[in-house]
């Protein structure tokens, strides 16, 4: 009888131990990390998709694609990764929960996705010449690249301008010499003259006399 008590008072215990066990074993399946990679291409003409999204659905982790459609990153097995490109239905894919590996590869495939559109009403000019009137004279802005570039241009021939010491004549005849070689050297490469050996030579010379004049 003191046995059977002593048993049934253990027994418990037992089954603790072994759902520990249990749990413990599922905790490490289920932390498995596992190399994903694959490329993402097109269903019909099996052309790489470039930048494709690709996120882990249980949390916000994923990678983007290259230019390729080449893409490599960390998951766990049984994971559900989301693709998403510009002009294709977004579709998802499983990860297999029964790897023994820890590094998978694959070739996904998108569909294209067809948009409709709102329908556009153009409306035409009463005449040909009066389009061509209006067309002429549109004032259209700078681009945001324009724009820099003339600001850029400006600050620069500013500050060449406040830190130049020469007189106007030789500021007059550079100029005139910079467009000159512009002209001359039209449609080729001007010559460099870091492989000048001549150019090297007086520049020697110039530091050991000391008449090398940097700004």
């Amino acid at each position: 009888m003191l046995k059977r008590l002593l048993f049934l008072a253990v027994l418990p215990l037992i089954f603790l131990v072994f759902a520990n066990k249990g749990a413990a074993q599922q905790k490490v399946k289920h932390t498995q990390l596992i190399q994903l990679s694959g490329i993402v291409v097109d269903k019909d003409s099996l052309q790489p998709i470039p930048f494709t999204a690709i996120l882990i659905k249980r949390s916000s982790g994923g990678a983007i694609a290259d230019i390729s459609g080449f893409f490599s990153f960390i998951v766990i097995p049984g994971d559900t990764v989301v693709f998403s490109a510009l002009g294709y239905r977004v579709n998802s894919y499983a990860v297999p929960d029964t790897l023994s590996t820890d590094k998978y590869s694959l070739i996904h495939m998108m569909t294209k996705d067809t948009t409709s559109l709102k329908t556009v009403v153009f409306y035409g000019w009463p005449s040909r010449e009066t389009f061509k009137d209006k067309f002429c004279r549109l004032d259209l802005p700078d681009n945001e690249m324009d724009r820099a570039k003339k600001n850029m241009a400006l600050a620069a021939r500013k500050a060449r301008y406040t830190n130049d010491t020469r007189s106007p004549g030789a500021n007059y005849l550079n100029t005139v010499q910079q467009e000159t070689d512009k002209l001359y050297y039209a449609g080729q490469f001007p010559p460099n003259n870091l492989l000048n050996p001549l150019a090297w030579a007086k520049f020697i010379q110039a530091w050991k006399d000391g008449s090398l004049n940097i700004q």
